[in-house]
């Protein structure tokens, strides 16, 4: 990489409109990120050269922990889910959701311990088999990469672990929380080299950052 380029791989989705309002806000080129257009790198000229690669969430990571990025926006679940070696800078405070453990509202007495030798569907095995192996629990973690509320409608699994806002599609499914494993939200992650090699271009942008998250 360049080193008077910064490259950033933001994340496509719901996350992109408030990920371009804070490059807007912070004064970074941020011009077509939000058409309609099908392309996926977006070049700003200048003094630095700012780069954007915009790809799918759980892609992120691989891109700043390799190299391919400087910096990504991603968020808080991709990372714990992924484990990657990336270096995680700020908390942006959008994008806001927690990993929870949901059942069948029939379900909805059982305790933690009742649990035990579950199958539990989710489409985040390392969250899941992290939380139930951290409380002693013994379950079997079927990885899905679909609807997750569609599992104990279909005696897939007893259990769920997934992503929830509002609640609304568990609801929607029958289905009710039974504990919250953790809070996400959106978060700047780096490459560690980067930060280093670019250190004057990345830690004026870096404060940046942290004062408008703060209001300041």
């Amino acid at each position: 990489m360049q080193e008077n380029c910064l490259t950033i791989a933001l994340s496509k989705g719901t996350l992109l409109d408030p990920t371009v309002a804070l490059l807007e806000a912070v004064g970074l080129p941020h011009e077509g990120l939000l058409s309609d257009s099908r392309n996926m790198i977006f070049s700003y000229p200048g003094e630095p050269h700012y780069k954007y690669i915009i790809c799918r969430p759980t892609d992120v990571p691989a891109y700043v922990e390799h190299g391919a990025a400087d910096l990504g926006i991603v968020g808080k679940d991709v990372i714990v889910e992924q484990g990657k070696d990336i270096f995680e800078m700020v908390d942006l405070g959008f994008g806001y959701c927690r990993f929870v453990v949901a059942v069948p509202a029939e379900m909805g007495g059982l305790t933690l311990k009742q649990l035990n030798y579950k199958r539990v569907a989710t489409k985040f095995p390392h969250v899941a088999e992290n939380f139930f192996r951290h409380h002693g629990l013994q379950v079997e973690v079927i990885n899905l990469h679909g609807n997750i509320e569609l599992a104990p409608l279909m005696g897939l699994s007893d259990v769920i672990v997934d992503l929830v806002s509002s609640g609304r599609t568990l609801r929607e499914n029958n289905l009710v929380e039974l504990i919250s494993i953790m809070e996400s939200t959106t978060r700047l992650i780096g490459n560690r080299v980067s930060y280093r090699t670019k250190y004057e271009i990345i830690q004026p942008l870096l404060e940046k950052i942290q004062l408008e998250i703060k209001g300041e």
